[in-house]
């Protein structure tokens, strides 16, 4: 594929790396820490229940955070730690002996997007029509705007059941990208079917 003149290489060498990344279904800094997953489940609300209004809500820090200083925010290597959960949990991994060393790749930058170009230490305002979520719970698109002082932190979001996205600052600041494709299981019948003709081939 001829490239147009104009653009440079690495330009599309970036781009192509971005698109693999997101198509492949990766999580892009988008781990959340113990306290974040405490969060309002994603019901699909009954019939009729449907007309919801922009609104804006306040969201303070969640009093288990750990103290963040100033000076942390400009070290770069205190970017790649995680403050909130610095040693894994009993269900990650057990019994492996590089699991502390995995769960730090798991997502090498928390802090930094949680308190750097996060503001999950702050209190903020946060306005939607669903500003307490992560996403529409009827599906579909769904845009909030979060403000910090004079700071506009957009969010952007669709979900349907073959995909999650979202892009943006999530709903206790933390700034978070994702795409992931859901496949859809077989049906049982499907599947018992396929396997009694492969059976029957072997016979055959």
């Amino acid at each position: 594929m001829k490239i147009p003149d104009g653009i440079p290489a690495r330009l599309i060498r970036l781009l192509l790396v971005a698109a693999l990344l997101f198509a492949g279904g990766m999580p892009v800094l988008a781990q959340k820490s113990a306290w974040e997953r405490n969060t309002v489940p994603m019901k699909r609300e009954p019939a009729g229940t449907n007309s919801v209004c922009w609104h804006t809500t306040t969201v303070a820090p969640n009093p288990g955070q750990p103290r963040i200083h100033f000076y942390n925010k400009l070290n770069p290597v205190w970017w790649l730690e995680n403050s909130d959960e610095p040693v894994p949990p009993a269900w990650y991994l057990p019994g492996d002996k590089h699991r502390v060393t995995k769960w730090h790749f798991r997502n090498p930058f928390h802090n930094f997007d949680f308190y750097v170009i996060g503001v999950a230490d702050k209190k903020f305002v946060r306005s939607g029509f669903y500003p307490e979520r992560n996403s529409n719970p009827h599906g579909g698109w769904d845009f909030e705007l979060a403000r910090r002082k004079l700071a506009l932190l957009p969010f952007v979001s669709y979900e349907r059941n073959w995909i999650t996205f979202y892009l943006g600052w999530r709903e206790h600041g933390a700034f978070g990208a994702e795409m992931r494709f859901h496949r859809k299981a077989a049906p049982r019948a499907s599947r018992w079917k396929k396997s009694a003709a492969e059976l029957l081939e072997n016979f055959l």
